[in-house]
């Protein structure tokens, strides 16, 4: 087990690095002198001894090789610096907008699993009826549908024509209506995939000698079902679940925009549109960490229930 967890966090390593890489070199290359573009307010362009200055003080007339160690050198010692906007450390900025768009993303998962784990299972033990054909067109849709006019859709529905949620903000310390909105729009489309894949994995454990031998012993059809074809059947849903709540806290930054949350996709919206680079970087190699660190959980999740792997990693 040790060995196996230990060779997943060495692999982990070079990924993160050469994230680092690319996302300091996408702020380098970026078109226009970032000195400039900051310093430009509504008075005009600044002059050019201001402009020197800052990119004096900034580092920022050192060869990239140089700027980037500097950075990097900080960013282990846990300094991502200071905004150019609002002048705070933005590691305070990216942990304060992590905590709303963690809570948004673990109910909009459990929306999502709610909503697909049934419509999965009903849509194969159902295969070829009326529910099975319901349920994928359903499915279809919420694939298809893009978050920002679902958002939009709701967002008319409930806020303007029925009254009864706001239609955007963050409310007191994140009220449970100012939630709702949000989470049911990601929820939805998370839900669409987790229930094609639940479907297709229970098909495929369904036409399994050891289910025939079940019913063969007299097992009820939902104990056949729910202990012995959907317990095998979770192997590539832990997968997919993994896949759409590292989903829900990086690519959220369209609803969080929409409905106004201030969690860490809009905070990172927003610092594009400012060019406030340290925040950029700091919230890109954020969810960069956050995506490997789950799937490092993943990992773990598939060594207890796939015996064969570990047997593998025994040798």
């Amino acid at each position: 087990m040790l060995l196996f967890l230990a060779k997943r966090l060495f692999l982990l390593m070079p990924i993160l690095l050469l994230v680092s890489i690319i996302a300091f070199s996408l702020f380098y290359l970026s078109p226009g002198d970032p000195a400039e573009i900051l310093l430009t307010g509504p008075q005009g362009p600044p002059d050019p001894a201001t402009v020197l200055e800052f990119r004096e003080r900034e580092g920022f007339n050192d060869p990239a090789a140089v700027l980037y160690l500097r950075w990097l050198s900080k960013v282990v010692q846990g300094d991502l610096g200071y905004s150019y906007v609002s002048g705070g450390k933005v590691l305070d900025a990216v942990l304060s907008s992590f905590h709303p768009t963690l809570r948004l993303a673990l109910i909009s998962l459990m929306i999502s699993l709610i909503i697909s784990f049934p419509l999965g299972i009903l849509s194969a033990v159902k295969q070829g009826s009326v529910i099975d054909g319901l349920g994928m067109t359903i499915s279809l849709l919420g694939v298809s549908v893009p978050n920002f006019w679902l958002a939009y859709l709701l967002i008319i529905l409930f806020a303007l024509k029925l009254d009864i949620l706001p239609v955007a903000g963050y409310g007191q310390e994140g009220d449970v209506e100012h939630l709702i909105l949000p989470a049911i729009t990601l929820g939805i489309s998370a839900a669409a995939v987790t229930s094609r894949m639940i479907r297709s994995s229970m098909l495929e454990a369904l036409e399994q000698d050891y289910i025939t031998a079940a019913r063969a012993r007299g097992l009820s059809e939902r104990m056949v079902v729910l202990r012995h074809a959907l317990r095998n059947a979770l192997l590539p849903v832990i997968t997919v679940v993994s896949l759409n709540f590292t989903y829900l806290l990086n690519g959220s930054a369209v609803v969080e925009t929409v409905f106004a949350w201030p969690g860490i996709g809009n905070l990172m919206t927003r610092s594009i549109f400012s060019r406030d680079y340290p925040v950029i970087l700091g919230c890109m190699l954020f969810l960069a960490m956050l995506t490997l660190a789950l799937n490092f959980l993943t990992d773990i999740c598939y060594y207890y229930l796939n015996p064969r792997l570990r047997h593998v990693a025994g040798n």
